[in-house]
């Protein structure tokens, strides 16, 4: 008996083994077959934010769509990336995040595979998407904890801490190319002409 156990299941057709406890995204990834995604980095934990990432996913007769960045593999169950009913949610997902980062060249490059039209919605441009990435680079990785969400909901947005940002983040900027759109920049560029314009005492 080996200590991880194999799984085998079916994506979009095609046989695969997996190991416990991996995702079907993961799985996904090792087999070359590709399933969009924002907010996941393979060196932070899976998050399930943005959910450009769902799959339809059969389990003993019964269909049902998951987020495939946190959705575990599963012995004998079917999956499907390109359902039309995955195809047409995964539009309206890319719509939605449209409104607020119309520029994205990330949610560009998404629309035009699943033809989606970025001006669905009502335009709300904060340019985030929240991804977390920003958010959760700085605390898993970089471990800073120099950026938070602050707000709920529909108001979520992502802020720099000005008393950890004015000591950290010049000589870091990590998180930066990680942002899909270009909000990051433009908050950190705020944060630092609100919170902390003189970072060195003047002589």
């Amino acid at each position: 008996q080996s200590k991880m156990s194999e799984i085998q299941f079916e994506i979009d057709g095609k046989q695969v083994k997996a190991t416990e406890g991996m995702t079907v995204l993961e799985a996904a990834q090792n087999e070359g077959i590709y399933i969009p995604t924002l907010c996941h980095h393979e060196k932070l934990e899976p998050f399930g934010g943005c959910r450009v990432c769902i799959v339809e996913v059969e389990v003993r007769g019964w269909t049902k769509l998951v987020v495939s960045c946190v959705y575990p593999v599963e012995e004998n169950i079917i999956v499907r990336t390109r359902s039309e009913k995955v195809d047409r949610i995964r539009k309206t997902i890319i719509e939605l995040l449209m409104a607020h980062a119309p520029d994205s060249p990330e949610l560009m490059e998404m629309a035009k595979e699943y033809g989606a039209v970025a001006d669905r919605y009502e335009k709300d441009p904060s340019f985030c998407v929240h991804c977390g990435l920003c958010v959760r680079y700085c605390a898993e990785v970089a471990q800073k904890h120099a950026l938070g969400f602050v707000d709920r909901g529909i108001n979520k947005e992502i802020s720099f801490i000005p008393e950890i940002a004015a000591v950290e983040c010049n000589d870091c900027k990590e998180c930066f190319p990680l942002c899909p759109t270009s909000y990051l920049q433009a908050a950190f560029v705020l944060a630092q002409s609100l919170s902390f314009p003189e970072t060195e005492p003047k002589k």
